[in-house]
């Protein structure tokens, strides 16, 4: 069976889809910076590894340890909700660290072995916050709009190589930890002017009537790119990002 490679598999999107693929028959490599064995189910066919995709050491180790992959999936990565006029410079920094500079990292790592092979796929998950503009998540709407520029870039150059490259873009997705995770880096709620539109960027967010992203949406997403050659660069993943991908169309 073929072997798939995820980043980000503590929870999720990414714990998600190693559990779709491993109920699938493949050999899943499924990576987190702090390995947890016990939030998948056991299997002959799995790996867990250490990765952290913001270090060079950490990417060349774990891709030693796995062996040969044929997909790659980029789905480490973090958001954070705050003004442009408040965000830390620090807090930026991570931001295009881990979503840009840690997907661009793996694909530098990964590529040379597909296009010697001419063979692999490679499918990055983004966010269909890049489809139309929002307030708070820009520094993050950006670094995942750089992941899609990228993204669209590279399938051009890999197609003659027998590569194919797909983007996932989920919507909202209140059952993750994604909120939560975004929550330190949280700033302005002590600000009279943008307390209003952080509270209710906040509440949107969490709230979890209609049209939502769930993480076996973003699994079935990478299931048709890692398994249909016939699928589209871009594919949406759950129902407000099917409606959010035809209305930004």
């Amino acid at each position: 069976m073929p072997t798939i490679l995820i980043t980000g598999c503590s929870s999720g999107f990414g714990l998600e889809t190693a559990k779709l693929f491993l109920e699938k028959g493949w050999n899943v490599v499924a990576t987190m910076r702090q390995p947890k064995t016990d939030i998948l189910p056991a299997s002959d066919n799995l790996t867990v590894l250490p990765l952290d995709v913001t270090d060079p050491e950490s990417i060349t180790s774990a891709l030693g340890q796995a062996g040969e992959i044929d997909v790659l999936v980029n789905n480490a990565g973090f958001g954070a909700a705050v003004p442009i006029e408040l965000i830390e410079p620090d807090t930026a920094r991570q931001l295009f660290e881990t979503n840009t500079l840690g997907t661009l990292a793996m694909l530098q790592a990964i590529l040379p072995r597909f296009r010697k092979r001419r063979a692999g796929t490679i499918i990055n998950v983004t966010s269909t916050v890049t489809l139309k503009p929002l307030p708070l998540v820009s520094v993050y709407r950006a670094s995942k709009a750089a992941v899609n520029a990228l993204t669209e870039s590279l399938a051009v150059e890999m197609e003659p190589f027998g590569v194919r490259v797909h983007i996932v873009l989920p919507g909202r997705s209140p059952e993750t930890s994604f909120a939560s995770n975004a929550m330190p880096h949280l700033r302005g709620l002590d600000n009279p002017d943008y307390k209003p539109m952080i509270e209710g960027m906040i509440a949107r967010f969490s709230e979890e009537s209609g049209p939502v992203t769930h993480s076996g949406d973003v699994a079935a997403a990478v299931w048709q790119a890692a398994t249909d050659p016939s699928a589209p660069l871009r594919i949406a993943a759950g129902e407000d990002a099917v409606q959010w991908m035809a209305g930004a169309g």
